[in-house]
């Protein structure tokens, strides 16, 4: 990079784009990135924002960078350069970059809140009058009070909205103290607390299923479904979060802020429209039906190995995995069991939902014909970035007498033209965000209702269950879905889109 101030380059200015996302008018934006130099940042937050710059879906932008390194703009430049160029999905062109670069400064937090008012001050004066401010805290959860502090101290919080990462609070008192505490200073309507699950296109896709279709929508209740599960181990260890981890675990990091989220989005009832007030609305319906998570019907699990990490007590009861059986206790749902899985060091790193339909009656089949040999049949979805979704059933094999083969359908958003159209999790978020669309957030009310639902769990956990790294849990957790099976690992593998060879 050169060592001369950036500041003093002049680059062409940009031609004018459509400021319209989904035919709805966004203001210009100054972003003001908290944590700019952590790890979220480096791998999805500054690629997002370079990608959102110069595509014809987000607002002019201005970025405030800050965060506890005392660097240069000019070394954050180079930093934000190495971080698109490694964890970018989409490259940008020499152009391109040194545009983002034009609308990127950078004040170390050390610099105090009056640097940080003035930066974004001199930001804001560069998008004219109807300019907004959007807060992203990418900090450790203890941090975000302080940011919050520097907010209110640095005079920014009119015209501006905040997202806060998970997790939100340890247990039903803690999130009541945090919310209490963030709304001192802003307004519910201004904070977005991020689920990156619910950012990526399978998972709307969900309520286009169901919501769109007369095939599904009259089948989607306790007649039809036998049961559900959301799946979604991980084959990553911890690496350096397990200092982190030990005061957290799979149920508090991935549970309450991620599984339980997707829940909502499968079992809610119709909104009364497909905007955010109506969906959030029904998927705090959703919360306040679960009933209480028992331990007994919870499965905790630690790899082994896990205890000889850096910053992990040796005798720690942290669980890296967890299975669990919910309920939801209304008239669509009533006795229907929602199986929850995650966890670290497991055999395949996968996500899928699948909705586990009644079998039909086999009176009529001769005995070996091979109905309901293979189970039931299901619907799945891949919560991958390349979102796909099965429906599997049984049909006749070809030739003589009646034998029965399990079969399927399948489709994947690469079989379609606008494929290359789709918005990773944090860039769909962010724009979300700076539309004010709470719809894929999740609320002060809904947090604390599944931290309520947690409290018998968190006051009296099974014991964890050692697993070895690289399989699938702990051998418990086919007790705790029988007379079922876990739909992983597939018996198929997902049939690959034709024009990926």
């Amino acid at each position: 990079m050169p060592t001369s101030e950036p500041q003093t380059i002049s680059y062409p200015a940009p031609e004018a784009r459509p400021h319209r996302y989904e035919d709805v008018a966004v203001d210009p934006h100054v972003v003001v990135l908290f944590g700019a130099t952590g790890d979220l940042a480096r791998r999805k937050l500054i690629p997002g924002l370079a990608y959102l710059d110069q595509s014809e879906l987000a607002p002019d932008m201005q970025i405030v960078a800050t965060s506890l390194e005392d660097i240069s703009r000019d070394e954050f430049l180079e930093l934000a350069k190495s971080a698109i160029d490694e964890f970018g999905t989409h490259k940008l062109t020499d152009e391109q970059w040194r545009r983002f670069a034009q609308i990127v400064t950078y004040v170390p937090q050390s610099a105090g809140s009056a640097a940080l008012a003035e930066a974004v001050h001199a930001a804001e004066a560069k998008l004219g009058p109807d300019v907004r401010r959007l807060h992203y805290l990418s900090v450790p959860p203890k941090a975000a009070r302080a940011v919050i502090n520097t907010l209110r101290d640095a005079n920014l919080v009119d015209r501006a909205r905040v997202v806060m990462e998970k997790p939100f609070g340890t247990d039903l008192a803690s999130a009541v103290e945090l919310n209490d505490f963030v709304h001192q200073t802003f307004a519910e309507e201004q904070i977005f607390r991020i689920d990156h699950f619910l950012g990526k296109e399978a998972a709307q896709n969900i309520l286009a299923f169901r919501f769109a279709n007369g095939l599904f929508e009259p089948i989607w209740n306790r007649n039809f479904i036998d049961h559900i599960q959301i799946d979604i181990p991980e084959t990553l260890g911890l690496d350096q979060r397990a200092n982190f981890y030990e005061s957290t675990g799979a149920y508090k990091d991935m549970v309450v802020t991620h599984l339980f989220q997707v829940m909502a989005f499968v079992v809610m009832e119709p909104p009364t429209a497909l905007e955010p007030r109506a969906i959030s609305e029904e998927k705090n319906k959703v919360f306040r039906s679960m009933l209480p998570v028992k331990p007994s019907e919870v499965v905790r699990g630690q790899f082994t190995g896990y205890r000889e990490l850096e910053g992990v007590a040796r005798d720690s009861d942290t669980e890296t995995f967890i299975a669990l059986k919910v309920g939801i206790d209304n008239w669509r749902w009533a006795g229907v069991p929602v199986y929850l899985r995650t966890g670290k060091q497991m055999a395949e790193g996968m996500r899928i939902i699948s909705i586990a339909f009644k079998e039909a009656p086999r009176s009529m089949f001769p005995p070996g014909s091979g109905v309901g040999s293979q189970g039931p049949d299901h619907l799945t979805f891949d919560l991958a970035d390349n979102s796909k979704v099965s429906l599997s059933f049984y049909g006749k094999r070809p030739g003589p007498g009646m034998k029965l083969d399990k079969l399927s359908m399948q489709f994947s958003t690469q079989e379609i033209d606008t494929s290359t159209d789709v918005l990773e999790a944090y860039e769909r978020l962010l724009l979300d965000a700076m539309r004010g669309d709470h719809t894929l957030f999740t609320t002060a009310e809904g947090i604390e209702s599944l931290w309520e639902r947690s409290a018998e769990l968190l006051a009296d956990p099974p014991p964890v269950k050692p697993y070895p790294p690289g399989t699938w849990g702990p051998n418990a957790i086919h007790q705790l879905i029988a007379p079922h099976a876990w739909r992983l690992p597939f018996e198929r593998a997902w049939r690959e889109s034709a024009n990926n060879g």
